[in-house]
C-alpha cells in the first residue's frame, strides 16, 4: 500500500517513492519496456495518473494507491 496526500501520483513518481528506481530515466526505460502494468493492463505513458485502489504490479510485486 502507498499512501498518497494529493487527488493523484503520476507513475514515474510512484516508481521514485517507491524506490523501484533511482532517475526518471530508469523509470521512462522500465516503463517504455513494458515490465509495468496498472490494474492489469500493460501500462507504456510515464504520465499515467494513479488514483487511490490503483494496483500497480512490477517484477511480481504489488502496490495499491491508499
Amino acid at each position: 500500500m502507498t499512501k498518497i496526500d494529493t487527488e493523484f501520483i503520476e507513475l514515474q513518481q510512484l516508481l521514485k517513492k517507491e524506490n523501484i528506481v533511482g532517475s526518471g530515466g530508469e523509470a521512462k526505460i522500465m516503463i517504455k519496456e513494458g515490465l509495468i502494468k496498472v490494474n492489469g493492463e500493460i501500462e507504456t505513458r510515464r504520465g499515467r495518473k494513479l488514483y487511490p485502489n490503483d494496483v500497480i504490479e512490477i517484477e511480481g510485486r504489488k502496490i495499491i494507491i491508499e
